[in-house]
């Protein structure tokens, strides 16, 4: 008679755990689909004396063999957060253009 006690506590106890991970599963997915999107890394390294189309695409995070349009997009994102007219340096902002204009092969705007 004690175990016919004892079942239906142990059933429950079981449902109770279920429902707790699943609203606890719940909970975290929904945290999960709101979060803001993480923060690229940007290159940190030193410049080279000549820049390579690796460097140029290291600064501009996108592949040596990315379209125009991706290292046109790139340079627009990357130029915005770095642009002298908003507090940020004339040499960062000449090794931008400089990238951009490497990896389009001269096909973008000369700075001159």
């Amino acid at each position: 008679a004690r175990t016919a006690m004892t079942t239906p506590i142990v059933a429950g106890m079981g449902v109770a755990a279920v429902a707790m991970t699943g609203r606890a599963a719940i909970l975290a997915f929904e945290a999960w689909k709101t979060a803001p999107p993480r923060m690229r890394k940007f290159y940190e390294g030193g410049f080279e004396p000549e820049m390579t189309r690796r460097e140029a695409a290291l600064i501009l995070g996108v592949r040596e063999s990315a379209a125009k349009d991706k290292v046109m997009a790139a340079h627009r994102k990357v130029m915005i957060a770095n642009h002298p007219d908003a507090g940020g340096s004339d040499y960062i902002a000449t090794k931008i253009n400089e990238a951009k204009a490497k990896l389009l092969g001269g096909r973008g705007k000369t700075p001159f």
